[in-house]
């Protein structure tokens, strides 16, 4: 390819539709440059107009992109299925998936995007329990949040964000151990007894052990005032692409109030919450993929 041509393709940074338009004009139609697939362009300026905004609505996509409203449906309904955008269920609006930020951004970007996802369950859940609801991620064996929705109760859980507890001691921390290489585990079970917070605080490896196996099962994690005395949570993992607990999703109160609800009932509220996010964010159960090889 000569220079000229590698300059004639070179792609512009997204600026609004005046970008856009300057892009159509520079980047050569198939009929003359039969190598380029109009299709793939075309995904392409759409998936930047979606960059441009944290959620953005159909109309303005078509508007932006100069594509017609039909085309823009159909692009967006194959950027949905290959996990590169998402739909919010309740505006109907689009914007990047965390898969994105995972191929190109830091951990920062990363971090950020997932609370993006994630942030309308957190509000959701809080608003069915009225109670604080949590986003955790795990830095090997500690559990750091990330946010939360508070509880509307005088009496509630609160946690400043960027806090750090260690997983062994919180149900976030449990559940997304759970779901760890088990070298990780190794490490950390190496370093019993673990120190007792509470009276209820896992301190052998042995319980952690029969603890982690009970999350697995359930596919949720109970913390019975291992971490503070007062205070009891349920917790359920967010898994990415690749099958990896990606952070964990926790309902939090003081333990009387808590422990008086069905736990049970608790844990699949938050279950489908967190298995909506997981399948946002890429992930596929192996039944699912099974199922759709058949």
């Amino acid at each position: 390819m000569t220079r000229r041509a590698r300059a004639r393709l070179a792609p512009i940074p997204y600026h609004g539709n005046d970008a856009l338009e300057r892009r159509r004009k520079l980047i050569p139609r198939p009929a003359s440059h039969p190598a380029l697939v109009q299709s793939v362009v075309r995904s392409f300026d759409l998936l930047e107009a979606v960059a441009s905004a944290d959620e953005i609505g159909l109309v303005e996509l078509a508007h932006r992109t100069g594509l017609q409203p039909s085309t823009t449906h159909r692009l967006l309904a194959t950027l949905i299925e290959c996990g590169y955008v998402v739909q919010n269920p309740q505006t109907s609006r689009y914007r990047l998936s965390h898969k994105v930020v995972e191929l190109a951004g830091g951990p920062e970007h990363r971090i950020e995007r997932l609370r993006t996802s994630v942030r309308p369950h957190l509000l959701a859940i809080r608003d069915a329990t009225d109670e604080t609801t949590n986003l955790c991620v795990l830095d090997r064996h500690t559990v750091v949040y990330v946010d939360q929705a508070e509880s509307g109760h005088a009496v509630r859980m609160l946690t400043e964000i960027g806090r750090r507890v260690p997983a062994h001691a919180c149900g976030a921390g449990k559940v997304m151990l759970a779901h760890q290489a088990s070298d990780v585990i190794e490490v950390l079970a190496a370093r019993e007894p673990f120190e007792p917070l509470t009276p209820h605080t896992l301190t052998t490896a042995a319980e952690l052990d029969a603890e982690l196996r009970r999350a697995r099962a359930a596919g949720f994690a109970i913390d019975r005032e291992e971490f503070e005395d007062g205070v009891a949570c349920v917790a359920a993992p967010i898994f990415g692409p690749t099958g990896e607990a990606l952070a964990a999703v926790s309902v939090s109160g003081p333990a009387a109030r808590l422990m008086r609800a069905d736990l049970a009932e608790l844990g699949e509220l938050v279950l489908t919450h967190v298995r909506a996010v997981s399948h946002e964010l890429g992930h596929r159960p192996a039944a699912d993929v099974a199922s759709v090889a058949t």
